[in-house]
């Protein structure tokens, strides 16, 4: 496995531009929860923090697909430098709005800049590796693998941090790291020129419309909105739980340990290379999740939770790597940036949808309202994978087993 590893990262700049892409993508993982701990404290509201969480996420669900539609055709840094400057502004505002309990408008616009000029670091860490790698599909799985274990790795280190610092210093002060990590891991990441993706050529004649509508893609898209929907019912529950058993604090860590079964099994899974089908392997890794997190209603306290999101967990980033193979093989290659961005916003709209359905449940029924959201995106997750896989019939064919270049 470390040998599969070390043969993605030892290309030029490879390791440096993984690790700056993994700090510029730590706010992912941190503004949500930091959101529904200071507004839920603050403000007294679960409702008003999944408000706030579902602004900043349909921000960038709106936002991220456009940015990265014209990072395909301008080039990284030029791109994303301006809306980094538009996220640290974001950022600035909602730490001072949610400390001096302004107005709630001024939450809003504070989530709202976030979303706007956050952009997608995990599809330009992708296309990067896209680019360096030269599409070749036994390592770029090797090497998508490795980034969705390092998105989980954000996961459980973001909200560990996060809940430490609202609960332990101040409320707001889960929110001044990701501010940080914005601002450092941003300009660490552009600033690494080498490895960018050239922009597409000028005379190249400019694709019209979206990447959606490429075949499948939209059904894909319907498959994570389905997604992200379970993702942030799952947050908010977690926290609202945690409230309820006398521990708020633990819900961090609780959502780390979803986090880190998610980590082990896409680092395992990255290590080999599979003989079926991404459709196959695409429908295996939803039908798990969705049973797994059907049991959440079952648990009565916090470590058992735990236990079951970690047993959850492993079938979480299988599922994840295996949708950006699919839209890899779906898109044109000088268009992937947007394809992979469309990924991160159809969870990011589920998440959205979850959360703000799952706060309004929660404020009238507790966690167990929240729980019974989870259940319910469960459920939809299923029907939409079924309605989409007959249109990705022969997309993601098994590559054959050849061994690899030194």
């Amino acid at each position: 496995m470390l040998r599969t590893y070390r043969d993605v990262l030892s290309r030029p700049g490879a390791a440096a531009f993984s690790a700056a892409g993994v700090v510029a993508r730590m706010p992912m993982a941190m503004v949500g929860i930091g959101i529904v701990l200071a507004v839920s404290t603050l403000y007294g509201s679960y409702g008003l923090a999944g408000r706030v969480s579902a602004a900043y996420v349909v921000a960038a669900a709106v936002c991220a697909p456009q940015v990265a539609r014209l990072v395909d055709r301008h080039g990284q840094a030029r791109v994303m430098r301006p809306f980094l400057a538009v996220a640290a502004i974001g950022l600035t505002t909602l730490v001072v709005a949610t400390a001096t309990v302004a107005h709630p408008a001024w939450l809003y616009a504070g989530a709202v800049a976030i979303g706007a000029g956050a952009g997608s670091y995990g599809s330009l860490v992708r296309a990067r590796w896209s680019h360096v790698l030269g599409g070749d599909p036994r390592r770029l799985h090797t090497a998508y693998s490795l980034e969705s274990a390092l998105d989980e790795l954000v996961f459980v280190v973001g909200p560990v941090i996060t809940t430490l610092l609202a609960t332990s210093v101040r409320p707001e002060a889960g929110l001044v790291l990701p501010l940080l990590a914005v601002v450092g891991g941003g300009l660490w990441f552009l600033s690494q020129r080498a490895t960018e993706p050239p922009p597409a050529p000028h005379d190249e004649p400019r694709s019209r419309g979206t990447v959606l509508r490429a075949r499948g893609m939209p059904l894909l898209a319907l498959v994570f909105v389905a997604m992200g929907s379970i993702f942030g019912a799952t947050d908010v529950s977690t926290v609202a739980f945690a409230t309820e058993q006398g521990a708020r604090s633990a819900a961090g860590v609780v959502l780390a340990v979803f986090a880190a079964g998610s980590l082990i099994s896409g680092l395992l899974y990255g290590a080999r290379h599979w003989r079926t089908s991404l459709r196959r392997r695409f429908a295996v890794g939803i039908v798990a999740l969705a049973a797994g997190v059907s049991t959440f209603l079952l648990v009565g306290s916090l470590p058992a939770l735990a236990a079951a999101m970690f047993v959850i967990g492993f079938t979480i980033s299988p599922t994840i790597i295996t949708g950006n193979g699919l839209v890899q093989a779906l898109v044109p290659g000088r268009r992937l940036t947007e394809g992979l961005a469309w990924v991160g916003t159809s969870l990011n709209v589920g998440v959205s949808v979850g959360s703000s359905v799952a706060g309004m449940q929660i404020d009238a029924h507790g966690s167990h309202g929240g729980f019974v959201v989870v259940l319910v995106s469960a459920g939809v997750v299923v029907v939409a994978a079924l309605v989409a896989l007959p249109g990705l019939r022969g997309v993601g064919a098994p590559v054959p087993a050849v061994v690899a270049a030194p």
